[in-house]
């Protein structure tokens, strides 16, 4: 049993540290917005208004069948009518039950309706988001959103709205019947409610705070799960050893979620065993006051037995009510940020009179281009309105981290302010043209521009004299293909992830794009060939295996702009050949953005680009750039030398 001075030390950490900026009213422009959502389901709300007003009218039927009974039935020795009261009894009940039935059918089509057209408004928001927003934002926080956040929204529209409807209406007509009885009784009844409105008052802050501590815990938990638990985290955690660590990181955070528990817990049982004592003290001072008026004959018993069973009634109704604003504003708090996502404006959009572009020749500019990432908060989640810190900055500490800093080749730091610092550069259709430069020189920055990953800053890049923001997103991807150093594969079969990139491909062009990048034969060796399944994040296969695909995957897509990083340093000699082989077939009569690792690739290049903080310093072909004895001849005096002594 819990000790009164448990729930008092409870209590006091419950109210630790509360703001009075926390202490927000209803938010009723939140609340309208609310129910925009609802307004396909007018007609079903109104059935279901219907049947609520029904089913209160039915639950007083009870008390009064009671009251005839003691009243009429018993004293009058009325055997009829006190089997018909009685057959009443148990059809009222019946009845109810199949209304609520019906009220709790409809309540769940509308419920369920209205979340399932913001979970999928949500998730194609987020389809539109940036490569930023998701490079700042934790995985596990977007999965919160999307599961807890919107359960939470989905129970505030099906118990918590539904539910103050139901007691508003069971109030009003409780209410009626009993001054109807006597009205002096009712007046009795009711010297109760100002007790129940104030600690209501007193609590609505309290558990609205706790709500989101919780919800921010939980995120947080969440977080470091969806790190530490995917193929690369266990890999990572395994590799180096941190099982113990991530063990204690891990009980730490669910011991944080177990705790916010609590607390919530114990304040909401607090407050509700606090109204129902008040409630108690009420039907007391009814039964006392009542007794004795039925002593001196100032109404019957059936009279104070039907009063005293409906003010029980409605205690419990008004007990909800009074509390109405303490649970509406806590559920509303997983709208907020529910909609807090729907709210972030989409920086990488399409104007209204995008064109499509059908067919593209393959002419690229960059156009005095300058690009800065933006390290800004905004188009962010907030951290604001989520309760001091509840955003998901960091998993594994909340400490500042120092940043890896990469030099070029003289030893001088690539940090700067712009990533990419007034660069020009024109490609005619079918090149192709190699990047070059020491890590972090911008390379992969310009990548990320070609394919509308980002906005320039500055400048503009254009298709075949088209700015990429005048164009459509859908015809853009289309015409532009991208392979990565890291790729990525589903956990699905290795034929849905080919069909990813042409969802109609018949086998045959599968096996000819397949071909095309030598997988073909070693897909075809594989117990279930090409439905075989290639794990999470193509775990399952190697990773020249996984960049042959990725490859086949692109040339099933057929782009006329071919975007890749030919990294393949990590790889054996066969693979490495294998890929090279691959990539000539790609980039044949396409044109082609290459970041060039091998000297075979420089060599076939039409125009090289060498690149350093930011700028490309040295531009030309492979014999123009080495007479210049400038970075390229040291980069190909160092970083090709191996390439230089098998060649």
């Amino acid at each position: 049993m819990l000790h009164m001075g448990m729930v008092g030390n409870w209590w006091r950490v419950i109210y630790a540290d509360q703001s009075t900026s926390e202490q927000k009213q209803l938010d009723w422009k939140l609340l309208k917005r609310v129910f925009s959502y609802a307004k396909p389901y007018r007609t079903q709300i109104a059935l279901m208004f219907i049947t609520i007003v029904f089913s209160s009218i039915l639950s007083l039927a009870s008390p009064l069948i009671l009251r005839d009974i003691i009243d009429n039935a018993l004293p009058n020795r009325d055997l009829s009518r006190l089997t018909l009261l009685s057959f009443g009894l148990v059809v009222v009940p019946l009845l109810n039950s199949a209304v609520l039935v019906y009220q709790r059918w409809l309540n769940a089509s509308i419920g369920e309706g209205l979340i399932y057209n913001l979970r999928t408004a949500l998730f194609a928001h987020l389809q539109k988001m940036s490569l930023r927003f998701f490079t700042r934002t934790k995985t596990g926080e977007l999965m919160s959103r999307l599961n807890n956040d919107v359960i939470g929204a989905q129970r505030a529209v099906n118990t918590t709205l539904v539910n103050i409807v139901t007691n508003l209406i069971s109030v009003v007509a409780m209410l009626g019947v009993m001054i109807a009885l006597e009205w002096r009784l009712t007046l009795l009844g009711l010297l109760v409610l100002p007790l129940f409105i104030y600690p209501a008052r007193r609590v609505a802050p309290v558990l609205r705070r706790l709500a989101r501590e919780q919800m921010k815990e939980d995120a947080k938990m969440n977080a470091l799960m969806n790190e530490t638990l995917n193929i690369s985290g266990v890999m990572l955690v395994k590799l180096f050893g941190r099982m113990d660590d991530e063990n204690a990181r891990f009980d730490k955070r669910a011991k944080k979620v177990a705790e916010a528990g609590v607390k919530q817990a114990v304040a909401g049982s607090t407050f509700f065993a606090f109204l129902g004592l008040i409630g108690a003290v009420g039907t007391a001072i009814v039964y006392y006051i009542g007794g004795r008026l039925v002593l001196e004959g100032t109404f019957t018993i059936g009279t104070l037995v039907a009063f005293a069973a409906l003010l029980s009634q409605l205690y419990g109704p008004l007990q909800a009510l009074v509390n109405a604003p303490v649970d509406f504003v806590t559920s509303m708090t997983s709208f907020e940020r529910v909609f807090e996502i729907l709210d972030i404006p989409v920086e990488i959009d399409e104007k209204p009179n995008a064109i499509a572009l059908d067919h593209v020749q393959g002419f690229v500019t960059f156009d005095h281009v300058r690009f800065r990432y933006d390290e800004s908060n905004e188009a962010l989640l907030s951290q604001v309105e989520r309760m001091r810190n509840t955003s998901i900055d960091r998993v594994l500490s909340d400490d500042e981290e120092a940043t890896d800093r990469q030099f070029n080749a003289n030893g001088q730091s690539q940090a700067r302010e712009y990533a990419l610092d007034d660069v020009s550069f024109e490609i005619q259709p079918g090149q192709l043209v190699a990047l070059v430069g020491p890590s972090g020189a911008g390379k992969t920055t310009i990548t990320y521009l070609l394919p509308r990953l980002y906005d320039p800053t500055e400048g503009k890049v254009t298709i075949d004299g088209y700015d990429l923001r005048d164009l459509t997103l859908k015809s853009l991807s289309q015409h532009i293909g991208m392979v990565t150093q890291e790729t990525y594969l589903f956990h699905d079969t290795i034929r849905m992830n080919l069909l990813y990139a042409k969802p109609d491909a018949t086998q045959a062009e599968i096996e000819a794009a397949c071909r095309a990048a030598n997988i073909h034969d070693f897909i075809m060796g594989l117990p279930d060939g090409y439905d075989t399944v290639a794990g999470e994040r193509g775990y399952r296969l190697s990773g020249g295996e996984k960049q042959r695909i990725s490859i086949a995957r692109v040339l099933l897509k057929n782009p006329k702009i071919l975007v890749l990083d030919e990294a393949t340093s990590h790889l054996d000699s066969q693979s490495e050949a294998l890929i090279q082989e691959a990539l000539e077939k790609a980039m044949k009569n396409r044109t082609s953005i290459v970041i060039a690792h091998r000297l075979s690739t420089i060599l076939a290049a039409n125009l090289i680009l060498v690149m350093d903080r930011g700028r490309i310093i040295e531009q030309g072909t492979h014999e123009e750039l080495l007479a210049l004895n400038g970075m390229y001849a040291e980069l190909y005096r160092t970083q090709f030398n191996h390439d230089i002594a098998t060649a």
